[in-house]
């Protein structure tokens, strides 16, 4: 019942948050677990549901009553329920940068699970197609790279989206949060630089 719900609400959403991207989600969460531990129904259902409190396609507001009820309906505690909502609320890199405060295992392996499928091969399609989906261009040499250092420069950004590569994808791997997740990051690092490398080089014969 609950994977069918998320996956018509996240319907509304671009190819890099749709259903297949919760999935993902759940999958890495599973791997982090079993190396980590914790509380795998508070983890599963975390990582099915983060991306419904996202402020890019729900009003969060609105989502939160939606998920509240319908955890309910699914014989979840009160303090399952708060706990699940404390980590879909608090996993965001642009709030990260604001200092949000909330932490357990059980978020440190969702938000890492999250982070694993924004880098990589996965992390370089969903980077393009959510450019694509905001109709951005995928690299301006005259527009350079910034460092972003709060959520409202994040969300007010309309770089290319190579530009968000160093804004932001190159530094999750430092920023996990479990060692499983950390070990797990470095492949999917490492083929992103692999990608930049190649980028540039054959960006060299583009003349204006």
């Amino acid at each position: 019942m609950l994977e069918q719900w998320v996956r018509q609400k996240l319907s509304a959403t671009d190819a890099g948050h749709d259903w297949w991207h919760a999935v993902r989600v759940r999958n890495n969460a599973r791997k982090i677990f079993t190396e980590e531990g914790g509380n795998l129904r508070i983890i599963e259902t975390a990582s099915f549901i983060h991306d419904l409190v996202d402020e890019k396609f729900f009003v969060p507001e609105k989502a939160e009553k939606e998920i509240r009820s319908k955890l309910r309906d699914l014989d979840f505690t009160k303090d399952e329920i708060e706990h699940i909502l404390s980590i879909i609320t608090s996993m965001s890199f642009s709030g990260e940068l604001d200092g949000q405060g909330f932490d357990s295992l059980e978020f440190r392996i969702v938000q890492d699970a999250d982070r694993l499928d924004a880098i990589g091969a996965i992390g370089i399609a969903r980077a393009f197609s959510y450019g694509g989906h905001k109709r951005r261009e995928f690299y301006d040499p005259e527009i350079p790279f910034t460092k972003i250092t709060s959520k409202q420069e994040y969300r007010n950004s309309s770089t290319p989206t190579i530009n968000h590569f160093y804004e932001k994808l190159l530094k999750l791997k430092e920023l996990m949060k479990t060692p499983t997740g950390k070990n797990m990051a470095e492949e999917r690092h490492a083929f992103m630089k692999l990608f930049l490398d190649q980028f540039f080089k054959e960006w060299e014969d583009v003349k204006p």
